[in-house]
Order: structure tokens, then sequence, then C-alpha cells
């Protein structure tokens, strides 16, 4: 009698638990986003939009005639990453910025058939699709840290499309978002009712991300700041950022490093906290005659901190 009652109470406190594990995220309220807008009216006077793959793609071009060059930003970023160099990039031809999935002014969808939107190999086709679009045989491609990522395995995928890749911090050795083990608990509906409140962390948080980015952070502007914080005025940005994370995968790029052979350049900053420096020198040392420029009191983003030594650096490349 005593054994019976004894798994009884222990059923019982396992099914309250259980019950509480299951239902009681949904009591945690997740209150709509205030003061978003559709993507389009967030718009600037040049900014374009294509269909790609069934996502409507916001893009900036500069520039005319070849090379082209294409312009994927990193996580938190947009195409308004690169505003400091597009212009002189577009002196030697075509620059094309467009936002990544789940970025800036691009299409977030929440619903879709088949390969999310947000992963890896989606963001490789769009990549080419985009570039089918606008009628670019062959690109540069350059990349800064995530958005290196996409540009590497673009390279790898279809490297009769790329011409060269200039890697900026390009993220390689780490990242790929939560361990595997862990992925089919963010999958669940509980996490994806209490996703978009974790992924609005970035709204408070922010800030210190970009001033981690860079080596000397008073040099950050108010308009760097707008920027960087316009984007998430715009609708479902929250949902969008959670399934790029439910989608997000290890690159495995560290054993293919031997496969690129096409012109390889690697900008860091000496001082750069997000993909630590010591990993982009590894990287350039492991590509197979890639070039490597280390910019000095630089963090994260040459590209909008030490803009000039950047094209320094890209025109050197570019002009043996």
């Amino acid at each position: 009698m005593k054994k019976n009652r004894f798994w009884k109470i222990t059923g019982t406190v396992l099914g309250v638990i259980l019950i509480l594990v299951l239902v009681a995220p949904f009591l945690i309220p997740v209150p709509p986003l205030e003061n978003t807008v559709p993507a389009e009216t967030l718009a600037d006077e040049d900014s374009r939009f294509v269909e790609v793959n069934g996502l409507n793609v916001h893009y900036k071009t500069y520039g005319q005639g070849e090379p082209v060059f294409i312009l994927l930003h990193g996580f938190g970023a947009s195409l308004f990453s690169w505003h400091a160099v597009t212009a002189p990039l577009a002196e030697f031809g075509t620059v094309i910025a467009y936002d990544r999935p789940a970025f800036g002014l691009t299409e977030r969808p929440l619903e879709w058939e088949g390969e999310s939107p947000y992963s890896q190999d989606s963001q490789v086709e769009l990549v080419i699709g985009l570039m089918d679009a606008l009628d670019v045989e062959q690109a540069t491609l350059i990349g800064n840290s995530a958005g290196g990522t996409i540009a590497m395995l673009t390279a790898l995928k279809y490297p009769q499309r790329v011409q060269s890749l200039i890697l900026v911090d390009p993220a390689v050795y780490a990242g790929g978002g939560a361990p595997a083990w862990i992925r089919p608990l963010l999958s669940t509906p509980q996490m994806r009712h209490l996703g978009p409140l974790a992924a609005r962390q970035i709204q408070s948080q922010g800030v210190e991300f970009i001033k981690t980015a860079w080596h000397d952070p008073s040099k950050i502007t108010p308009e760097i700041l707008e920027g960087y914080q316009k984007p998430l005025q715009a609708e479902n940005w929250d949902k969008a950022l959670w399934e790029l994370t439910l989608a997000s995968r290890k690159s495995k790029l560290a054993e293919r490093l031997t496969e690129f052979n096409m012109p390889v350049l690697v900008i860091t900053g000496d001082d750069d906290h997000i993909v630590p420096t010591e990993q982009s020198v590894r990287l350039a040392d492991e590509i197979p005659n890639a070039e490597l420029v280390v910019i000095e009191q630089c963090g994260h983003l040459p590209h909008e901190e030490r803009p000039a030594e950047f094209m320094q650096a890209v025109t050197n490349f570019l002009t043996p």
C-alpha cells in the first residue's frame, strides 16, 4: 500500500511539473511590437526592391560597369553598414549592397514551404538569385562577419560566379548558432512563443554590441546609431530574427579552406572582440595564396571605423 501511494504521489508531482513545463511558457505575455511599419515605408530615395526566390529584397546600387562588387553585411547590421565605402568602391565599377534575410528592409517571411529562407543554403541561393535578377554574371563578394560566411559558401558552391573574395573579419572558426543538442528545444511551440522576446534584447543591448565592435566607440556618431536602429521599426523584425536563430548552423568552412582557388583578401582590425583578430590571421594562412591586411586601432568593422585604410587595402588588392 505504501509503495503504491508513493508512486501515485510521484506520478502526480511529475504530471504537475510536466504541465507547468508545457503550459507555463504560454502564460508569459509577448506583447506586440509598438510603432512598427511595413519595411518598404522606411525606404530611402535610392532604395530599390527586387523579388528573388520569393523574397522582396532591398538593395542599392552605385557606380556602373565592371567589375561588380556585392556587399554582404554582418549580424545585426544592414546595407547601411557599408555607407562609408560605397562611393570609393564605385570608382572601380558597380557596387550592389543588399539586406540579408532577417535584416534591413528585405522581406521577413514567417511562413514558407520547404527550406527556411533564413538558412545558409537559402542565403547562398539568394546571392546567386540576386545576381541573376540584376544580370550579373560574375562578381567580387565582400562579406563582413556572418556575411563573410555566406560569401565563402557561395564561392564554394558557385565558383564560376565569384571573381574574388574580400573577407572582412569573417566568421569561420566560431559561431553558427545554438549547439545541435538544443535546437529541438528551440523549435518547440513553447520556445517559438518566447523566442521573439529573446530577439528583442537587441533593442536594449544593440548599442553596447555596436560599441564592442569598435576599437574607439567615441567615433560612433548619432547618425551611425540611427542607421543601425532604423530597421527595428520594420514589422516582425523580432520574429524574423528568431527564425534566423532557429535556422543557423555551423558552416564547416574550416574543413574546406583548401578548396578556394580564386583571389582572396582577408581584412581585420587589430582589436576585434567579435571575431578575434587571430582567427582572421589564421584564416589567411590556411586559405591558399590569400592576402592579409591587419588595420591598426580598429575593431570588427574596418569599413566603418577605418574606411580610408579599408579602401587602401582593397585598392592594393584590386590593382596589384
